[in-house]
């Protein structure tokens, strides 16, 4: 019993080394895949008789698992949506096969990634993989999808030929008015301004404002009138405001009041006053009362600072990029940007148990515990990382010397059965 129990043990040792062989071979394969994750082979013993009389050799077998938890070392590329992570966390992708199956594909996961646009503007890889995100809404705002579950999830579509452009909603105007304009004997000049803005279809209009200095009988009035037009609607008034600026020790020069004759009212807790443009309403800040930042009235020269604006002239889609929020950004030639996309980071319990598929892909399974998806950098999640890839977890001299190791073991494995095979025929040979 004993000996042909040491030629099952011996037998279990040939394909529990072969078996080690084989990821070995897995692992130098893939020794310059990006984002491959190494496979180890662990050894566990088979007790079959553990104490008095003959003893029972119960050989050895062997469990295979792949270390996805384990990172290789992060590498930079030229290619703004190269994608790798530092730190924990898995991008969401899925297979371009599947792209307009919504209802029943599965969501995949991956370590790293070189996303391209294709023909029809997605995100994906060579190997046939779309990676997934959560669109912003129109304004650039995210909004609030559930992260238990990847039913929010949709493929990244840019269009690489679209063109963009936001209408000017808001403006702000920092200027200096010249104080001595409103003293007795002054010529009474206006001072003009025109500021650029963009309507619905993203033309370019104007709204022309002067500035009517009040001159008195004597002294002097502190005192502006401000009319604005605009351009778009062909010129007519959109508002009038009354200005009297301070003239005192500690306030001198800042607005005192502001006082509407035509158009939306004055608020003073923000320092904006709403007009009516020819394609809605327009918010113009212009200081508060008291506050050296907006519309000032110091010395003897007309002196715009600043004006500033939102909204954009019409321009096509130049790049993409994905910071390190996992935010995906849309950059055009005029200059402005705008967020399309937002990648999550999917985190499991146990990312060792999930299942090991093609394209360094991996399925959750009972054994990796249910996903949740996060804010890159929030959590137990590292961030994002663009212009880079994951480079293969494998060390050679690591696999070799683990090469040599298992060819002396099947060796002497082998050994074992040749001299099994030598007992057996002598005990054959006892009966001649």
């Amino acid at each position: 019993m004993s000996i042909s129990s040491s030629l099952n043990a011996g037998v279990a040792a040939l394909s529990a080394n072969a078996n080690r062989l084989a990821t070995i071979s897995d692992n130098i394969a893939n020794a310059s895949t990006f984002g491959y994750k190494r496979v180890e082979t662990d050894f566990h013993s088979m007790v079959t008789s553990s104490s008095g009389g003959n003893y029972s050799a119960g050989g050895v077998r062997t469990t295979n698992r792949r270390l996805i938890d384990q990172g290789g070392s992060i590498v930079s590329t030229s290619n703004a949506t190269d994608l790798a992570i530092r730190g924990r966390g898995m991008l969401p992708v899925r297979r371009t096969s599947e792209i307009s199956d919504t209802g029943s594909s599965q969501m995949l996961l991956t370590t790293t990634g070189s996303f391209r646009t294709d023909e029809q503007g997605y995100l994906v890889t060579e190997s046939g993989l779309v990676l997934l995100g959560w669109p912003a809404a129109a304004d650039g705002s995210m909004p609030s999808y559930p992260r238990d579950t990847s039913e929010g999830l949709q493929p990244i579509q840019m269009g690489v030929n679209q063109v963009s452009g936001s209408p000017t909603t808001r403006m702000g105007l920092r200027m200096n008015l010249p104080a001595t304009a409103t003293e007795a004997g002054a010529p009474g000049d206006s001072q003009p301004l025109s500021v650029e803005y963009f309507d619905n279809l993203g033309k370019s209009e104007n709204v022309q404002i002067e500035l009517v200095p009040t001159v008195p009988a004597a002294g002097a009035s502190n005192e502006w009138t401000m009319i604005l037009r605009d351009t778009g609607s062909g010129g007519a008034v959109i508002g009038e405001y009354t200005l009297t600026f301070n003239d005192s020790r500690t306030a001198g020069g800042t607005l005192a009041s502001v006082t509407a004759v035509s158009g939306g009212a004055y608020d003073p807790a923000t320092g904006s006053l709403v007009v009516s443009v020819a394609g809605g309403p327009m918010e113009i800040n212009i200081g508060l009362l008291g506050d050296t930042d907006g519309i000032s009235q110091l010395s003897d020269t007309f002196a715009p600072v600043s004006t500033t604006k939102d909204g954009s002239a019409v321009g096509t889609m130049t790049k993409v990029e994905i910071d390190e929020n996992g935010y995906v950004y849309a950059f055009f030639d005029s200059g402005i940007s705008q967020r399309v996309y937002q990648v999550p980071l999917v985190d499991l319990p146990n990312p060792n148990g999930m299942f090991s598929l093609d394209q360094q892909t991996y399925a959750p399974s009972r054994e990796s515990g249910t996903y949740f998806l996060w804010d890159a950098g929030d959590g137990p999640t590292g961030d994002m990382v663009s212009f880079a890839r994951e480079e293969s977890k494998t060390d050679i001299a690591t696999e070799l010397t683990a090469m040599i190791q298992t060819q002396r073991a099947y060796s002497t494995s082998a050994k074992v059965i040749q001299t099994v095979d030598e007992m057996l025929q002598e005990t054959t040979n006892i009966k001649r």
